[in-house]
């Protein structure tokens, strides 16, 4: 009876360390590697659908320590053109997903809907999309303004459906969470079907 117990607790202890060694390592991946995340509007549309459940690399501009925004060590910074995941830079508990467009210290206008960077135009024929061809918002034309060092101008795709850098400014590095590159699935729910041909895109 006594051997039967020591065997059940044994058992027992094997199953609960299996359970909480699981449980750390998906600490350590979520807050230092890689971080799943659900598309809830279409701020991104074409690049980023709603619906779509993209894989955020945490790695990417150095991994942070949990609860903090502090980095353990930060070896590359955003470059213009990522797709990054952040806090937004007002109330600071919302993750937003945007484009880089603007970089530290650079003076950014937009005139007519083209971007220009140190009065250069930026060419966005790639991403930038509009549902209407015509401006049609105050935002069409912006600045010029300069961006803070250390701090980087988002933009969204979908410029005429987009809360970005446009209305609440820079955003500082530290709230930088990650790198997006890749959609792992994506489900058009109104329909209740998976877009099949999504799934395993990278991110661009």
């Amino acid at each position: 009876m006594a051997n039967q117990k020591t065997r059940a607790k044994s058992v027992f202890r094997e199953y609960a360390e299996a359970i909480l060694v699981a449980l750390l390592l998906a600490f350590f991946i979520r807050s230092f590697l890689i971080q799943a995340f659900k598309i809830p509007s279409g701020s991104m549309i074409t690049t980023l659908l709603i619906g779509d459940h993209i894989l955020v690399n945490k790695f990417s501009f150095g991994p942070q320590v949990p609860f903090t925004h502090w980095r353990l060590f930060s070896y590359k910074k955003p470059q213009r053109g990522d797709v990054v995941v952040f806090l937004e830079p007002v109330d600071r508990e919302r993750d937003f997903i945007k484009r880089v467009i603007g970089l530290p210290g650079e003076t950014l206008e937009i005139v007519h809907r083209d971007v220009y960077i140190n009065g250069v135009p930026l060419g966005e024929g790639a991403y930038a999309y509009y549902d209407s061809p015509y401006p049609v918002r105050g935002l069409d034309n912006f600045g010029p303004v300069q961006i803070p060092e250390d701090s980087y101008f988002m933009m969204g795709d979908n410029r005429e459906n987009s809360s970005d850098s446009r209305v609440w400014g820079a955003v500082p590095f530290e709230l930088i969470k990650g790198k997006a590159i890749l959609i792992y699935w994506s489900w058009d729910g109104p329909h209740n079907r998976v877009r099949w041909s999504r799934i395993g895109d990278l991110i661009h």
